[in-house]
This record gives structure tokens, sequence and C-alpha cells, in this order.
């Protein structure tokens, strides 16, 4: 009896939802409507030791696992001009080259005992370590960064076997036709800067281990080291043990390198480099903005609509979309940290089609400065990166190192709380503003790299003279 009944009620429930939504059918998706989405940004405060160590620590007990971030203010922009690429052997040789007591192998050999992930990176103004550990080994953690920090061995054999992978990149370089062009622009952007100078054969072989040393004893001090942990830890236990072992390192009254200013750059050129490759490398810059600057944000939106936006970007639309010439064409800002950065824009696109492709992007430049941008073009510039900003939360460790590396570069107090006010108030007229601002089309390096005979008769025509880029500039020596 129970069985037959059961049918029985079943087609009673569907019979009363298929009268419910006949006569209250569902809204459209578009109709649909949410609540506001609500976003409190993290709150992280810094500590400071005795030593002048700034310290951000994050209890995080989702997994048994802890996360390390120590930045050292120092980078590659301190290389001396006839030593560029020691920013990065000193990263390489620091991670694998031993520390402490243990020598190359049996620093590795203790890292893989305890499951340690290790990693150094150098970059224009720091020297960031990485490690991630469980959380059970975290006195372990902090032995190996302490050794790391203070107690680096600089192993001279190693030093030698980074050398030598060094020395074969620099050489393999000129197999790359975006590796031609990069090293190119960044030279006719920069001149004479440390973000102009190439590493060579000549500036690696110059340096010595001794240079490396150098380079740790000035600056990995306390009063330069920033040092994020996030994990699974009680904080109040944490910072006690941090003060005890860091205890014996003392301030030493460091006070930080005066940073190079930029030099003034070589006059704009079409810079042009044989590549025997059946499509050109197109990339065109100039110096860019910092990260002070107050048009920012606007900035970013206008780089967005002009070719920062993948395919709702002027450039991907006009150039691949429509006109089939490149399967990738985009435009940035590297927003600089200290000094200004470069705005590169750039694709490939097959021999025939070099100059037509060059002559679009120019275009397109020119456009964005002389008409408004459409309201609609604008309005999804800013859901993406409004959007997008989240995405920076979403893990503890990020929000901790991301807090550290603002500290450091000395943002503003309220930058990321401002953030999307920011954005959100940007004006069709501030993007055609900024546009005719910073954007200097005309003023811009242009570097070609491909079968340059093909299209060098007429690479004059961009008001620009013709120069040749020096493809084997990094094999002197040799």
């Amino acid at each position: 009896m129970m069985r037959r009944l059961v049918p029985v009620a079943l087609l009673v429930v569907a019979t009363v939802i298929a009268l419910y939504l006949a006569a209250r059918p569902p809204a459209r998706p578009d109709a649909l409507t949410y609540p506001a989405l609500v976003f409190e940004l993290p709150v992280v405060e810094p500590l400071r030791l005795p030593n002048g160590m700034t310290l951000y620590l994050q209890e995080d007990h989702e997994l048994p696992l802890v996360e390390i971030t120590a930045l050292v203010g120092a980078g590659s922009i301190v290389d001396p001009a006839d030593k560029t690429g020691q920013g990065g052997l000193f990263s390489a040789l620091l991670q694998a080259g031993g520390a402490g007591k243990r020598d190359p192998m049996a620093f590795s050999d203790f890292l893989e005992k305890y499951a340690i992930d290790l990693s150094v990176n150098t970059d224009s103004y720091s020297t960031v370590l990485d490690l991630s550990l469980l959380a059970e080994d975290l006195d372990v953690g902090l032995s190996v960064l302490d050794d790391l920090l203070r107690r680096p061995r600089f192993d001279a054999e190693r030093l030698e076997i980074f050398r030598q992978q060094m020395l074969e990149s620099v050489r393999r370089e000129n197999d790359l036709p975006a590796s031609i062009a990069d090293r190119g622009l960044n030279q006719a952007i920069f001149g004479d800067h440390p973000f102009g100078r190439p590493t060579t054969v000549d500036t690696i072989h110059a340096l010595t281990r001794a240079d490396l040393v150098a380079f740790h004893q000035r600056y990995f001090v306390p009063e330069n080291l920033y040092l994020s942990i996030s994990g699974d830890f009680d904080r109040a236990a944490l910072l006690e043990r941090l003060q005890k072992r860091f205890a014996d390192w003392p301030a030493t009254g460091y006070q930080p390198e005066v940073i190079p200013p930029l030099v003034t750059p070589p006059p704009p050129a079409v810079w042009l480099a044989k590549k025997d490759v059946p499509q050109t490398t197109v990339l065109l810059g100039e110096v860019g903005i910092a990260k002070d600057n107050p048009d920012l944000q606007a900035v970013r939106l206008m780089n967005y609509i002009l070719g920062g936006g993948g395919f709702n970007s002027r450039l991907m639309r006009e150039i691949r979309s429509n006109r089939g010439l490149a399967y990738s064409v985009y435009s940035y800002y590297a927003i600089g940290r200290r000094l200004p950065g470069p705005f590169i824009a750039g694709g490939e696109t097959a021999t025939g089609t070099t100059l037509q492709m060059l002559r679009l992007m120019l275009a397109e430049m020119e456009r964005v400065r002389s008409e408004p941008v459409a309201a609609a073009e604008l309005a999804l510039a800013k859901e993406s990166l409004i959007n997008s900003f989240v995405f920076a939360f979403d893990d503890a460790h990020d929000v901790l190192t991301q807090k550290m590396r603002l500290d450091f570069y000395g943002y503003p107090p309220d930058y990321l709380q401002t953030y999307r006010d920011k954005v959100a108030a940007v004006t069709v007229a501030d993007v055609q503003r900024v546009a005719n601002q910073y954007l200097n089309p005309q003023q811009m390096a242009i570097v070609l790299v491909g079968r340059t005979d093909e299209f060098v008769a007429d690479a004059a025509g961009f008001d620009r003279p013709v120069r040749w880029l020096p493809v084997s500039s990094t094999q002197r020596g040799e």
C-alpha cells in the first residue's frame, strides 16, 4: 500500500510546482537581483623588533602549514655598470650555495628531509626569500631562514656552476627574437641606466665571490629586512620565538642606497635587428609612470581600453579580430615602484605585414588621444579593474606580502582602501587627458626584429631615423 502512495504523492507535488511556475514564471537571468557584495579589506598591523626588523604575522589555521617571505631592500638596480647580472647570480647562489654549517649538498638534503620549499628571487629593488613548510617544523624553518639571512656560504664551486649557466643563457638570448627585442627596447628607452644595461658575457665573467659577499654584508641587515609569516601558529608565541632568535643580530645604522635617477634616453628611432624568421617581433615603448603618480588609475584604465584588456582592447580588436594580422597584440604600463617604469606595446606579425601592423598600432594610440573613449568602454574597464581587485586577497599569505610590499615601497596608508573609489571616479575626460599626457606615440622607440631586408626601405617612413641593433652584443669577450 505504501509503495502505491509514494508515486501518487510525487505526482501531486510535481503538479503543485508546475501550477506555481505557470502562475509565476521565473525571472529572466538579466532581471535577477542580488544583495550588494560587501568586501572588507583584511587589517594587517606590522610589528618592529628592537633591532629594526619589520614583522607581519597572521594566524591561519585552515591547513597545518606555514608560509614565510623575507624581503631585503636591495636588488639589481645597484649592480655595478660593469657587473650587470650580479643580482641574478646572488639569488641563485643564496638559494643553493649552502648556509650555516651545511655545504650546498647537505643544505639541499636538509630542505628535502623536512619538505621545505625554498625560492630566492632578485628584482630591481629587492631580494625575496620564500619558504613553505609544515607547521610542526616551524622552528626548523626559522633556523633555515636565520642561516640564509646571516650565514650564507656562497660556495665557490657552486658559484662557477651558476656562472656557466648564466653564460649559456646569455649566449642563447639571440636565438629568440623576443629576447633581442626586449633587450633592444630597454636600451632604447633607458639608455645607460641600470634599467637599460644588458647582462653580457663580459659582465658575468667580471663577477666574483667577493662581490656577492659584499652585497650580502651591505644589505642583509635587520633595518633593511621585512618578514611576513602566515599559517598554523600562535601569534604571541611566534613573536617570542623571533625575538629570541634574532636578539643577537644588532642594528647597523643602515641607510638605504640612493637610487640612480633616470638618464636622458637616446632620441627615438626605429631599431632593426636581422633574424631569419617568418614573422616580425614588433615593440614600441617609452618611459611610463611610477606608483605615486596621481593619474595612476586613469592611466591604467586608458591602457586597458588601448591594449591591456585582451579581447576587450582596441589593439586586439582592430589588429587581430578585424584584420587577422597578429595572434596577440598588447600594451601595458610596468608601474615603477621607485622610478617610472616603461610603457610597452607589442606583438608579432608576418614579415609582409610588419609596417601595416605598426601603423595600425600607432593609429590606435593617436585615436585614444584625439577622441573621447565610449562610456561603455570605460565602464567595462572599470568593472574589470574593480572586480579583479578582490582576487589579491584570496590567500592569507598574499594579504601579508602585499601589505609588506606596500609599506616597503611607501604607498599611501589608505592605498587599498581608496583603490576602488579612485578607479570608479575616473571620467571619459580623464582618460583622454592622460592619454595625451602619458602616451606619446611620436616619441616612442620602435624595435623590429625579423627579416628586415623586406621592409627596411620603408622603415624610415615613421619620422624617426633607422638604427641597427647589434644582435651579437652579448657575445663580447668571446
